[in-house]
Order: structure tokens, then C-alpha cells, then sequence
């Protein structure tokens, strides 16, 4: 199954998540200059970061709206950047973080787990309702896809509507309690189900009970770094370094920003980044 293989490369590579967020005020003018398009820019870009870090990096999470927001040049980029993952036999996270019924759902689900946009995971949003993670279900008893579920998010506004009470607890366990039930059938060989969940790192409060009631959940942990995670927070949501993928994106992929040769070293500092990354949450 997928999430065994998601485990398996955890284990060997650890748990970084390089999250391809990609701006075209990141890309240095030495790629912008000889790839003639945006597309090929942001390509290229994703690219160097890909071939720097594929051995330190579980997973790549592409958002889709940097790419969504160049148009079809962002598009062609983005269909490029999966094509050239697979072609590696590296994993991918389309992070487009859907979240509606029926037929639209349907047609969401056959959009990114096949044709130009095909990836191994997507994020989805359950807060329209769980019949807005059933279109994706069939994808996952193939056991060749993946789906991580928004629980308790990283940013502020988590708190207007994911900790509103309900039964006595916070709605956001609720939510957690019903999408383990439905991660039952999924199950791989690893112990965990291929129906994940998105735990933002940025509120450490809460982070051993979430982790102790949802142990047998892989996690998808946004919030590294720029958003304000830290790895001694971030160390908490693991079991023994595996059962989830800690993503980081600006961190890696603008490292290159802060040295004077960067523009001509993207993958050496992305590297630099990722390792960085993995040493201080190890707390090596």
C-alpha cells in the first residue's frame, strides 16, 4: 500500500516533507533568463531542488494555487514538476486541499489521482462534511493512493471554528475520532491507514494528547519554521521519528536567498536546509 511505502522511505530517508511552493520571485535570474517561459522557470527551479534533496526528503508537497496562479504556464509547471517526480520514483503530496460532495468531489478525486495531475497523496477538508471524503475512498482500497485530512491546522484562525466545543471537547476531535473510523479499511502493513491527517505544528499545547489519541494516524505536520513550528514541538507529533512527514516550505526552497552565491548554488542551500531541519528535530 502507499502508506506502507511512505513509511518505508520515513525510515530511510527521514521525515522531511520538501513543500514546493513555488513563487517566481524564488527562482534566481540565471533560470528565469535561459528557460524562456515561466513554465520552464518554475520547472527547472522545482527541479534542482528535487535532485539536491531527493535523498534526505520523504515526500515533495507541490500547492497548487503558486501554480494555479500563473495560469497555464503555472500548470504545465506543475504537471511537469509530478511527471518528474514518478519519473524518479519519488512521492508526491498534491496539497489542493479539496472539499466538496458527490459528483464535483468524484471528478476532484479522478483529476489528481490520474492524467496530467496524477499524485501518490492529496489533502482534502472535511469540514463541509464526511460525505466529502467518500469520492476519494475507492482510490484508496486500490492501496496505490493516499488522502490527508485537515484536523487541527497551523495557522491562527484554527481557533474560530476547529476548537469551537462540541460534546465537551474541542470540535477538531470529533473530526479526528469519525476519519480514524473511516481510515479502518486502509490500514497498510506499517500500522497506519493510507487516510492521514493534516496537524499543524504550531500549537504545542495540545501535541502529546493529539498524538497519543491518534496514534495509529500517519500525520501530515505543516507549520515548520516560517509559520512558527519548533522542532522540539514538531519531535512531539512523531513516533520514534516515523508516523508522519514534517513539511517545510519557504525554509527550504528561499534558503538560497540569504547567501551571496545562492542564486548560483539553489540546490546546495535547499540541501543545507533540509539537513538543518532534520538535525534539529532529531535534536542531533
Amino acid at each position: 500500500m502507499i502508506i506502507d511505502k511512505l513509511h518505508k522511505r520515513v525510515a530511510e530517508k527521514g521525515f522531511v516533507c520538501v513543500g514546493l511552493d513555488t513563487d517566481i520571485s524564488y527562482i534566481p535570474e540565471r533560470i528565469r533568463k535561459d528557460a524562456g517561459s515561466i513554465s520552464e522557470a518554475i520547472f527547472r527551479f522545482n527541479a534542482e531542488i528535487i535532485d539536491a534533496t531527493g535523498d534526505i526528503a520523504a515526500v515533495y508537497k507541490p500547492q497548487i494555487a503558486y501554480y494555479e496562479a500563473c495560469g497555464t504556464e503555472g500548470m504545465q509547471a506543475y504537471r511537469k514538476t509530478l511527471a518528474y517526480l514518478r519519473e524518479r520514483d519519488f512521492l508526491s503530496i498534491g496539497d489542493v486541499k479539496r472539499g466538496d460532495i458527490a459528483a464535483t468531489a468524484q471528478m476532484y478525486a479522478k483529476g489528481h489521482f490520474s492524467g496530467d495531475f496524477e499524485v501518490d497523496f492529496i489533502t482534502l477538508n472535511p469540514y463541509m462534511g464526511f460525505d466529502s471524503i467518500a469520492p476519494y475512498l475507492p482510490y484508496l482500497e486500490s492501496g496505490e493512493k493516499g488522502v490527508f485530512v485537515l484536523l487541527r491546522t497551523s495557522n491562527p484562525g484554527a481557533k474560530d471554528i476547529e476548537y469551537l466545543p462540541y460534546e465537551g471537547e474541542a470540535l477538531y476531535y470529533h473530526i479526528g475520532d469519525r476519519l480514524r473510523e473511516m481510515a479502518e479499511p486502509f490500514r497498510g502493513n506499517c500500522g497506519y491507514s493510507s487516510l492521514g491527517l493534516v496537524v499543524g505544528g504550531t500549537h504545542s499545547e495540545e501535541a502529546m494528547e493529539i498524538r497519543n489519541r491518534y496514534e495509529d494516524m500517519f500525520f501530515l505536520i505543516p507549520g515548520y519554521g516560517a509559520q512558527g513550528g519548533k522542532a522540539e514541538d514538531i519531535r512531539l507529533y512523531l513516533n520514534d521519528f516515523n508516523g508522519a512527514v514534517v513539511n517545510s516550505s519557504r525554509g527550504i526552497i528561499k534558503n538560497h536567498q540569504k547567501y551571496e552565491d545562492g542564486d548560483e548554488n539553489l540546490g546546495l542551500y535547499a540541501r543545507q536546509a533540509v539537513l538543518e531541519m532534520r538535525e534539529a528535530i532529531y535534536g542531533k
